[in-house]
């Protein structure tokens, strides 16, 4: 198995997997590629990690996307990138326990809330980590309004019904970290998000969200380390 530590710029570069293996470049604190890890636990998809050092990513790893992010799917010679591409692309590969609605109509509409949850809440997310105290209540704004609209939207236990779907494991990784961002003015309490918050608290019941979720202090940690931009904080936690 490859060790779980980040490879980098002078990290060889690995053999491609075995015929029929499925590997995924990733990153163990990347929303995105939570994104996909969630998806591969909730299919039951077996599956080899290499990880990558994004501040210090490898020239073969380059080679491998032309965005240079994770998370990327290996396959049998075939290389497929970004999230939710790589999450509709293991639906196909992998067809039993589909989680990407097959309706158009559905796939529409949680693709629509989707683009919401990016543009309102992940755009605010990212911004509020380096904003100026000024410039907080607009973004703070901007992000609880786009988690209102996502309240209004939930009607079923799950955004994906009275399952997890593709939108539920596409939205969760920022909804485990909206605690970081308390300071912030991103307060998500019963009283205003009664919807969202007992979602939540299903998600975190759920297997596959336990299996690729990391405990608050471990958040906290990475979060702290990732301020100070520090080179280290990808391999947080693992023993040299």
């Amino acid at each position: 198995m490859p060790s779980e530590k980040a490879m980098k710029i002078g990290s060889p570069c690995p053999p491609p997997p075995e015929p029929g293996q499925l590997r995924l470049y990733s990153m163990r604190f990347c929303p995105y590629a939570q994104r996909t890890r969630l998806v591969l636990a909730a299919k039951g998809i077996e599956y080899e990690t290499i990880n990558i050092h994004l501040k210090e990513k490898p020239d073969w790893f380059l080679e491998k996307t032309p965005v240079a992010k994770v998370p990327v799917l290996e396959k049998d010679g075939e290389l497929v990138f970004e999230s939710q591409i790589c999450n509709e692309y293991l639906d196909v590969l992998y067809p039993d326990k589909c989680i990407t609605p097959s309706d158009p109509r559905e796939k529409a509409r949680q693709g629509m809330l989707l683009a919401v949850w990016d543009a309102k809440v992940v755009a605010s997310y990212y911004k509020l980590g380096t904003a100026k105290d000024e410039e907080c209540p607009a973004i703070t704004k901007q992000l609880m309004d786009g988690i209102h609209y996502m309240e209004k939207s939930l009607s079923q236990p799950f955004f994906g019904g009275n399952t997890p779907g593709a939108l539920d494991y596409n939205i969760w990784p920022w909804a485990e970290r909206f605690f970081l961002l308390k300071g912030r003015g991103v307060d998500l309490s019963v009283e205003k998000f009664p919807k969202i918050t007992a979602w939540m608290e299903r998600m975190m019941k759920q297997p596959e969200v336990k299996e690729c979720s990391f405990p608050r202090e471990v958040h906290e940690q990475y979060y702290k380390l990732l301020k100070a931009d520090a080179t280290d904080r990808y391999d947080l936690g693992l023993e040299e």
